[in-house]
């Protein structure tokens, strides 16, 4: 196999790196899955934090992380944070009984019988337990396959690594670290109320945060109305800017209930129902839907709006902000987006990477930023192509050697802005779109970004062995006929990993 993995880790841990790497590794080997699950606390991440609790019957409070006293015009959260949740082990399972269930006719070695853990046979080479896994024809005729360890980004199996296909949504992590590099952790997606003085006209101005919700919007009405009260306005018109370039309206595959049109306003990603994730009917005009309820939204504060609606207009260079709406930072809006697979949110912060790299918003800008940013953080790039920042236009191309090097990258105690590539992975059983998925073995242990489009099936995450080792991998596959028969052999193989011991 060509060593492009250990190349990339190599090229940015040095040679005193990979002890260090090792070492961290080490931690959260013995702390098994849970520790990858991040942002810490009491080893839980919110999602499975605020699971526990419903499953305890503790109430759970309601924290919105962008809804601190910094946003929209500095109101403060309605709800304190959770409740403490049970501790992390019951939540998610170690590796048990049902184990040795997953291979039919296995049999615990005789070391095992003897300690009594009939769940837990002698270790297996990756070889022993992918090669058979990945020749289910349910896999299409050519599946790729990549797995290496993540202490020291030694290659454990390769199985046309290098082989460029569609990669569907697990190339949704690139675009997070491209976002994570470019924009830093800590950035945020600012909605914006400003007054053009010279016309008494309130402009709404959309920062590319396809999750703002109806609350966040009437807060922005609320606030800009107080402002304009204490100024003395009680009549103005209002307008919008959604930052367009002129570049398409919609993403390459049309109008699609996946993904709203590409627009940097819009209220809960253009949806009209009350759906805050998956497919969903979608509005035509997501930014001016988005205006005309700003309108009705400060009419009903008591403002005057002239004119019969709200329309585009540029802001002026001599505009005031009177109201502002800022999301959660982005180490945050991509853990979302990993987990719910959000497509709205991917192609936002692409176009986002594009804009701050100078080549514009547009979906060509967007290709050639988040392209140039993963080059920069020194991933391989032979087999890439990058089409778009959510995976729904199958002409782009990833590799499983690139998709490992990427998890590689992130689990690099070097670059802990990229960590939340790892932490927004969805866990088996638990989350995102892997909650209802692995019922028997894997729960807990696999967390893998998913990608489906028609005859193409991709998963690409972490995996704890049976040594406590912490293995990254990443399959994708073509011409697959049946998506769930599909999905059901990639969830065998990751599965199976768990009980390759690579010590």
């Amino acid at each position: 196999m060509r060593d492009v993995v250990r190349e990339t880790v190599r090229r940015h841990r040095g040679a005193h790196r990979p002890a260090a790497l090792a070492a961290a590794v080490g931690v959260a080997a013995a702390m098994g899955a849970i520790v990858l699950s991040g942002p810490w606390d009491a080893g839980q991440r919110e999602a499975e934090r605020t699971r526990a609790a419903v499953a305890a019957g503790a109430p759970t409070g309601a924290w919105d992380t962008g809804t601190a006293g910094d946003r929209s015009g500095g109101s403060e959260p309605e709800a304190g944070p959770p409740a403490a949740a049970p501790p992390a082990g019951p939540v998610l399972e170690a590796l048990g009984p049902r184990v040795i269930d997953f291979f039919p006719g296995a049999e615990p070695a005789p070391a095992d019988r003897d300690r009594g853990v009939v769940g837990n046979p002698a270790p297996l080479d990756p070889a022993s337990v992918l090669d058979p896994l990945l020749d289910d024809p349910a896999l299409g005729t050519a599946p790729a396959a990549t797995v290496i360890d993540l202490a020291d980004g030694r290659p454990l199996y390769s199985r046309n690594g290098d082989r460029s296909m569609a990669p569907a949504s697990t190339v949704k992590p690139a675009t997070a670290a491209a976002a994570l590099h470019t924009l830093g952790p800590d950035h945020r997606l600012i909605t914006r109320v400003v007054l053009d003085p010279d016309r008494e006209r309130v402009i709404l101005v959309g920062g590319g945060d396809t999750n703002l919700a109806p609350r966040d919007l009437g807060r922005l009405a609320a606030r800009t109305a107080e402002v304009l009260r204490e100024r003395g306005v009680d009549a103005v018109g209002v307008g919008w800017d959604a930052g367009s370039d002129g570049t398409p309206s919609h993403h390459p595959i049309g109008v699609n209930h996946n993904i709203a049109p590409f627009t940097a306003l819009m209220v809960n990603a253009g949806r009209l129902d009350d759906s805050t994730t998956g497919p969903a009917p979608r509005s035509a005009d997501p930014a001016a839907d988005a205006a005309g309820a700003f309108v009705r939204l400060l009419e009903a504060e008591g403002i005057e709006v002239r004119g019969s609606s709200a329309a585009p207009r540029a802001v002026p260079r001599k505009a005031e902000e009177l109201a502002v709406h800022r999301s959660a930072p982005l180490s945050v809006l991509t853990e979302e987006m990993l987990t719910d697979s959000d497509n709205d949110m991917a192609e936002s912060l692409a176009r986002a990477v594009g804009e701050a790299r100078g080549h514009g918003s547009g979906l060509t800008g967007a290709a050639r930023g988040v392209t140039e940013s993963l080059a920069e953080l020194g991933l391989p790039m032979e087999g890439l192509r990058v089409t778009d920042g959510s995976g729904l236009d199958r002409s782009g191309r990833m590799t499983t050697d690139a998709l490992v090097g990427l998890l590689a990258l992130a689990a690099d105690p070097a670059r802990p802005e990229l960590r939340s590539v790892l932490t927004g992975l969805p866990v088996a059983g638990f989350t995102g779109t892997l909650d209802s998925r692995y019922p028997d073995v894997g729960a807990g242990v696999v967390r893998a970004k998913t990608g489906t489009l028609t005859g193409v099936n991709a998963l690409a995450g972490t995996v704890v062995d049976t040594d406590g080792r912490v293995l990254a991998f990443a399959f994708l596959t073509e011409g697959t006929t049946s998506p769930d028969a599909a999905q059901d052999a990639l969830d065998r193989a990751a599965a199976a990993l768990s009980r390759c011991g690579c010590g």
